[in-house]
């Protein structure tokens, strides 16, 4: 599927009908989601004919988008189940297969590698420090070929460090740079969308 139609195809996806702020969630808009998945596969094949899950999946944007790459088997994590009822929907809507599983990430007692990849645009750690890397740490015990995530490009040292450092990742690279349109969805926001530069990351474990 060429990146074009990805992303259009990904417009039509209903997004948070009643986003928590504590949880930061934030839609992952069709253009940074198609990027992501279309990279995975067209620069490393790490999507079709693959077991892919989505952590932390929301309304499953980007485990929609890994179904239609053609991945074998995806599976959507989301701690909250208003999320998991429109990614339900949205999969309907696509007329692709998803599993989806109500846990929190952090309590996933997932043993070895499960999955070949996980995709996943994590809490930004904001409300929540330290949330992004508890994902990232997770993400890498299961995932037997890569992980590909999204984290504030102000934060690109301290995650490459912390990556190889504590969690032995055999290679760390940001493959580019997007711009992540947050759109004005809490009471705390003042402008109508704020762009926020994000690195799109791809880790081997």
């Amino acid at each position: 599927m060429k990146l074009k139609k990805l992303e259009g195809l990904l417009g039509d996806l209903d997004q948070f009908s009643d986003p928590k702020v504590e949880l930061e969630q934030y839609p992952t808009g069709p253009h940074v989601a198609s990027r992501l998945i279309y990279t995975a596969e067209n620069s490393f094949g790490d999507i079709t004919g693959k077991v892919v899950a989505d952590f932390g999946c929301g309304c499953a944007t980007l485990g929609i988008a890994s179904a239609l790459m053609e991945a074998e088997h995806v599976i959507g994590i989301d701690i909250d189940s208003q999320s998991l009822d429109i990614a339900s929907t949205n999969a309907e809507d696509m007329e692709v297969n998803i599993d989806l599983m109500l846990s929190d990430i952090k309590g996933l007692n997932w043993r070895g590698p499960l999955v070949d990849t996980v995709v996943m645009n994590p809490p930004f750690g904001t409300r929540n420090e330290g949330i992004d890397m508890e994902f990232l740490k997770t993400a890498l015990k299961v995932a037997s070929r890569a992980v590909y995530s999204l984290h504030k490009t102000t934060t690109r040292e301290h995650i490459k460090r912390v990556a190889i450092r504590d969690f032995n990742v055999k290679k760390a690279e940001v493959l580019c740079e997007l711009r992540f349109d947050v759109p004005r969805l809490y009471k705390f926001h003042r402008k109508k969308s704020v762009d926020i530069a994000v690195d799109l990351w791809r880790f081997v474990p």
